[in-house]
Order: C-alpha cells, then structure tokens, then sequence
C-alpha cells in the first residue's frame, strides 16, 4: 500500500492510461476494424500495428500541431496500407472509408475516456503537482489542447523531446526532477507494467497500475503498490 499523506506529487502516463482508461491502443484500434468490418484476422492486423509504431518511430510523420484524430489517422494509413501491400486486402480496398473511420472511431473512444479522467485530473491538479511522463510523438502538447488537459501539468516528459523511451527509468527521473520532489514523494500512475510499474519501481516511485488488456498476456505474478482497473478509481485514493 501507499501511504497517501507522504505523497507530494503525481507522474501520469498518458496514452493508455488517461486516454483509454487501460485499454492498449492495439485493442482499441482492434475493435475499431471489428466495428469497421475490416476484413482482416486479429493476427495480421498485429503485425500490421507493429510495422506501423516501428514506421511512425523512425520517420517525421507526425508533427507537433498534430491532434489525436491526425494520429489516428496517420497510424490508420500506415496499416492498412501495409495490409495492401501485402495482399491481406484487396488493391480496390476503400483506403479512405477504413482509414477514416478507423480514425473516428478511436478518437470517439478517446473522448469518452478523456470525459471521464477529465475532472480528476482538474481535481488532482489542485492537491499535487502533476507531471506527464510519455511515450509520444512530439505532439503531446496539442493532444492535451485539443482535450483541454493542457493546463493542469507543472511539466511534459515526452520521450521524443527527451530523447529517452520507457522502460528505460532514465524518463521517470526527468519527471522527478521537473516536480524537484524524491522519489518516495511521487506515487507513478500507468497501465503499462513492464514501461511504468517495473521503471518507476526501480527507482524507488510508489505506484499504481491501471490494469486491464495490455499488449501481451499477463505472467500472474505482476504486482504493484496498488492496482486498479478503472481510471476513476483514483478518486477513491487521493480525493
């Protein structure tokens, strides 16, 4: 357990934690082809996503004015791109209407996701100073705008400004640093347990892993200061 009167400040993961309440973005998107009917199997469309991260992660596509709806856009087109090029779907495929609407989709999941984290957030930002610790593209900043999260964070750690991804705990320590607090002081909050919960630990962070489908199945014996499968229960923990 954590002992909530020491805590002095918060480090968040953004995308799949405040975004998507714990879901991966795999399974989000996932469904979205389901709901598209995009005539693929879960598997192909897996090494679809992989090629797409590894595609977005070496190449400027995404630009810092960029909103989450363009990042899913883009994520949209790199995929099913590959899955034309690869003749896991018809040259003829209707590139735009699955793109599009794999975009909208998602973003539609996101905002109800936001809508929820949204006045905890605001709620959390007025007892501690909040930090953001992500694995990002550069555009954060106008993610957060374009949701109106962008001014309750005393700072943005983002790992393609930082030059430095989860899992390494490298990242976690420039969110420290940014709140000037010690590591028993910031409690780590991430649905991820090998990129927040195992970093954050090693450096000593109370934390809380938001715990609900993540890209890979779950060993049994993941364990962190506290587990919750729902964003708001944070509420119950600080509030």
């Amino acid at each position: 357990m954590i002992n909530i009167e020491k805590i002095k400040g918060i480090i968040l993961d953004y995308g799949g934690t405040v975004d998507s309440n714990g879901m991966h973005w795999a399974e989000v998107i996932w469904m979205a082809y389901e709901a598209l009917q995009i005539p693929v199997s879960k598997e192909i469309f897996r090494k679809a996503y992989v090629h797409g991260e590894r595609t977005l992660a070496t190449n400027k596509i995404i630009l810092p004015n960029h909103n989450f709806w363009h990042v899913l856009r883009l994520k949209a087109e790199i995929q099913v791109q590959w899955l034309i090029d690869n003749k896991y779907l018809p040259e003829d495929a209707d590139f735009t209407k699955y793109t599009t609407g794999v975009a909208d989709w998602c973003y539609a999941y996101a905002q109800t996701a936001v809508s929820v984290a949204f006045p905890i957030i605001k709620k959390l930002s007025e007892k501690y100073p909040l930090v953001i610790v992500s694995n990002f593209y550069g555009n954060i900043g106008a993610v957060l705008k374009d949701f109106h999260l962008d001014t309750y964070f005393k700072a943005i750690v983002e790992s393609a400004v930082a030059g430095v991804r989860k899992p390494d705990p490298e990242i976690f320590r420039l969110g420290l640093e940014a709140l000037e607090l010690s590591s028993g002081e910031v409690v780590v909050v991430g649905d991820s347990y090998d990129k927040d919960i195992i970093p954050a630990s090693f450096l000593g962070c109370p934390t809380i892993w938001l715990k609900r489908l993540g890209w890979s199945e779950y060993k049994g014996d993941e364990t962190a200061d506290i587990v919750i499968a729902d964003f708001a229960e944070l509420k119950d923990i600080f509030l």
